[in-house]
């Protein structure tokens, strides 16, 4: 039990820290009073909460923490569909782990090849197909600023998650130390 409720917790912190750093500490460009290009850290929590517990755990995340920073701070209506691809930049990573079989130690270049393809789809891929279908807001303009966010981000969070799961983990009890 307490081991169930040490992870529900740390889920949460996880979802707080989304909250923060994609709603508060990100810098947003409005498109036709939509935010077209999100540009922090906010992947960095819904992407380790699914390498470190998995997919389940990286979509609760990257969902919980999308709906509630959207009440908290909204960035025009609310839409179901980025909250789907919230969800799914937790997910896919870890089911590129999963597939590589590497879940269990994923070292620096299996989480880079698992973070770039989730990034890939998620933020280059049915973001902006999701702006241009629902506000009209053409995907090609998007994408040069969206590609070059993305080569700094992906590697970025690689290394971020890679030290920290190494360095924090034997502290806190979670995730893998033999990479």
């Amino acid at each position: 039990m307490r081991k169930g409720a040490q992870r529900l917790t740390y889920l949460a912190v996880f979802i707080a820290l989304n909250v923060v750093l994609a709603r508060i500490a990100s810098l947003r460009l409005v498109f036709a009073g939509v935010e077209g290009i999100r540009i922090g850290l906010g992947g960095l929590p819904v992407i380790m909460a699914g390498v470190l517990w998995g997919p389940v755990a990286g979509g609760i995340v990257g969902a919980m923490g999308d709906m509630i920073g959207y009440f908290l701070n909204p960035a025009g209506p609310y839409m179901p569909h980025f909250t789907l691809s919230a969800a799914l930049t937790g997910v896919i990573p870890a089911l590129v782990l999963r597939i590589l079989g590497r879940e269990k130690s994923p070292g620096p270049g299996a989480l880079m090849l698992a973070i770039l393809v989730g990034q890939t789809i998620t933020s280059l891929i049915l973001v902006p197909y999701f702006l241009q279908t629902l506000f009209g807001i053409p995907w090609r303009p998007l994408l040069v600023a969206r590609v070059v966010s993305q080569a700094i981000n992906f590697p970025a969070y690689a290394f971020i998650i890679h030290t920290l799961v190494r360095r924090l983990g034997l502290l806190f009890g979670f995730g893998w130390f033999s990479s």
